[in-house]
């Protein structure tokens, strides 16, 4: 199978490709990037070839390709990709608005292609666990969820409006939400939120706490932010604590590591041994392409997730609940 990368312009581009890099009957074919010399260093890296030039990148011999571009480019390369008959795995949040996200999921429906949404957290060992378990009635009725998802401020377009889309909120919002869904298998129906900028001097949000409930009258709350400071012992936490009528269950998608203490910037370390979930979500899409099923994480869910997170904004600047 033949996969190129659109832009490395997303930190995740790197651990995708490597991940690329250790299935067999998998090569990258090349990468498209309009910079210039971080394309030049990803192609070397990973031995392949740069394209400066999206049309070009796009008429070579290729199955599928991986997004990793500013989220504000996502439409574009989706739509360009579709176009060009390639399957797609698309960097979340699937895009900036709600309309652009809806083209999206028509075009790539309109040409036949796979659209899966980069929702790694689902491939996370504990993660999985949970959701076989609730899945299973271990749990009984689920009745409320509390999740987090705190990390670390990544600087650059991530902090630009214009590219971005939003900040900690949106950033870190999607993940869990699609969790939660894909958890009880029911949609919001209301969001009630609270944004703003407490731990940075920047013109985007870099927090935000979320109130919400769903169809079926399970309610929510999820703290997200860019609260960890650089010096932190780990990058931060993906959890979520179900709380249901039989049990309640904890799972964190970073929760699996050991400390290490060492004369260094970060006295304290936390190391990470638990499973890669880029690679499963790598090794999902592969599949998927391969047997020409449906996505396990759609380009529907991506819309889901984009909606819950652009509510709060909309919730947060109106001090109101906002409705789905």
């Amino acid at each position: 199978m033949k996969i190129g990368m659109m832009s490395f312009a997303h930190m995740h581009a790197y651990s995708y490709a490597d991940s690329l890099m250790k299935l067999s009957g998998v090569d990258i074919t090349g990468i498209y990037d309009d910079d210039e010399k971080r394309g030049k260093e990803a192609a070397d890296s990973y031995h392949t070839e740069y394209f400066r030039d999206q049309e070009a990148f796009l008429a070579a011999d290729m199955d599928a390709v991986i997004i990793c571009s500013e989220n504000s480019r996502h439409k574009e390369m989706v739509l360009n990709a579709a176009k060009a008959k390639k399957h797609i795995l698309c960097e979340k949040p699937i895009a900036t608005n709600v309309k652009d996200a809806e083209e999206m999921i028509s075009v790539c429906e309109e040409h036949e292609v796979i659209l899966q949404i980069a929702f790694p957290v689902r491939f996370s060992d504990p993660i999985m666990q949970l959701k076989n378990r609730i899945d299973e009635g271990e749990l009984g009725d689920i009745v409320a969820f509390r999740t987090t998802n705190r990390g670390q401020n990544p600087g650059g377009w991530f902090i630009d409006p214009e590219q971005s889309g939003g900040g900690a909120v949106l950033d870190h919002t999607v993940h869990m939400v699609d969790i939660m869904r894909w958890y009880s298998g029911k949609e919001i129906s209301s969001v009630h939120a609270i944004v703003d900028s407490f731990f940075h001097d920047i013109e985007i949000d870099d927090a935000g706490i979320l109130t919400i409930e769903f169809e079926n009258g399970v309610i929510a709350s999820h703290d997200a932010s860019w609260s960890r400071f650089t010096e932190y012992p780990i990058w931060g936490d993906a959890a979520i604590e179900v709380i249901g009528t039989k049990k309640t269950v904890k799972a964190d998608a970073f929760k699996e590591h050991f400390r290490l203490f060492k004369s260094d910037t970060k006295s304290l370390q936390h190391v990470f041994y638990g499973n890669d979930m880029d690679y499963g979500l790598i090794q999902d899409f592969v599949d998927c392409v391969e047997k020409k099923r449906k996505p396990s994480i759609t380009g529907y869910d991506g819309l889901k997730a984009l909606e819950a997170a652009l509510a709060a904004y909309t919730s947060s600047n109106t001090k109101t609940s906002v409705h789905l």
